[in-house]
């Protein structure tokens, strides 16, 4: 019996924010995995090492955490006034599945150094010193993000002091702004930012009851629900959501009542292929707690807890994407989010999650009868892991 010996793909192994997977150009995938469809969701998913029934991702690139089961393919841009294209695939861990549909603003972070580094931007462009503002292109949502990253002596600059609660070791910082982030086209409301047209809409979940819940397309489609009214604080840790299989399943009823409100999904069942929008989120007034590294969060210091879920789990910081709706949410008066953080007009929120604190801006205006949004900003960082190439069965898709 023969066996088909493995493939050699160049790849990068990249952390940007809380997040981190593995970074392909276009052009350096095999050509029938070039363009989208079963191959490319097959050879991505023999890298990571999906689908795994023991969920540990053992022959895989995968951490077996929806922050670690990411890849990335960039190319140059199709778009005017555009560096590259940036395309995300979250990979399911234990299903064979790749959802194309939304975007990971945590990985947006390396998009841009990633793009200097590898030749998309002319060395003739970059400053000796200072900052570069790459301009990628969402593919995914079809939205513009800009990058500003650090540059020293010509070249991407990797380290320095900036700490992000979630990442244990400091790095430089990068500052992104998410262009005009609220959705154009999905959802019942036509592209509308609050796909329902409300602030506040009364969600009947089936099995769990009626919840007061802000709908949101900013950054990333998000049911924001208050804590309270599902029984938490809003101070919660992972082993307090994650190994409670009854909390994951009514969080999820939440999730699937909450896309079909949004016009996001036709059925119930469709929920089964959509793993990464819309995200769910509790929030709570300010409370001091103790972080999962052990730091004591004040609630002086804060304007408010949130807690998210990603691909069925609460997430161990936040995701980039629901910070960005964090944040638009916050900005618009009435939302839950905003009564949360105290009500009121605000351009900026802090908000503890499980691993610290983060600070994201937007500016919201009410135009026509609709809010809107012009970015969103925060800051992460991101690194090179690893460089090289990955190498997969050349039967594997």
């Amino acid at each position: 019996m023969t066996h088909a010996p493995q493939i050699r793909i160049p790849a990068t192994y990249m952390r940007g924010g809380t997040s981190k997977g593995v970074f392909f150009r276009l052009d350096d995938l095999p050509e029938r995995a070039q363009v989208p469809g079963p191959a490319r969701d097959a050879l991505l998913m023999r890298v990571i090492g999906s689908p795994d029934p023991y969920g540990k991702h053992t022959d895989g690139m995968g951490g077996a955490t929806s922050s670690t089961s990411k890849c990335v393919i960039i190319s140059k841009s199709t778009q005017p006034d555009h560096d590259v294209d940036y395309l995300y695939g979250q990979v399911s861990i234990d299903t064979a599945f790749v959802d194309w549909s939304g975007n990971c603003g945590n990985l947006s972070t390396a998009v841009g150094p990633f793009a200097i580094a590898n030749g998309f931007i002319d060395p003739a462009r970059l400053p000796k010193d200072g900052t570069f503002a790459v301009r990628v292109w969402q593919a995914n949502i079809g939205k513009t993000i800009v990058v500003h990253v650090p540059i020293a002596n010509g070249e991407v600059q990797e380290t320095g002091d900036f700490e992000l609660d979630g990442v244990t070791f400091p790095a430089a910082e990068i500052v992104l702004e998410f262009l005009d982030p609220a959705d154009e086209g999905e959802g019942q409301g036509g592209g509308a930012m609050l796909p329902t047209g409300n602030l506040v809409d009364d969600l009947e979940v089936p099995g769990v009851g009626t919840l007061k819940a802000t709908l949101i397309d900013a950054g990333i489609p998000t049911v924001f629900i208050n804590a309270a009214d599902i029984g938490y604080t809003g101070t919660e840790l992972q082993p307090d959501i994650n190994e409670d299989k009854a909390a994951l399943s009514r969080l999820e009823a939440i999730r699937v009542a909450g896309a079909l409100r949004m016009g996001l999904i036709r059925t119930p069942e469709e929920a089964a292929s959509r793993q990464h929008t819309p995200k769910v989120a509790f929030v709570a007034p300010a409370t001091t707690y103790t972080a999962s590294s052990g730091r004591v969060i004040e609630a002086a210091g804060i304007d408010l807890n949130v807690r998210a879920l990603s691909m069925g789990k609460l997430h161990h910081a936040m995701m980039g994407t629901a910070a960005v709706a964090i944040g638009t949410a916050a900005a618009i008066p009435g939302t839950l989010v905003n009564l949360a953080a105290g009500g009121g007009e605000r351009t900026a929120v802090r908000f503890g999650h499980p691993s610290g604190t983060l600070r994201v801006g937007a500016e919201a205006r009410h135009v026509d009868g609709q809010w809107t949004v012009a970015k969103a900003i925060m800051s992460r960082s991101a690194r090179v892991l690893m460089e090289g190439a990955v190498r997969v069965p050349g039967d594997a898709f």
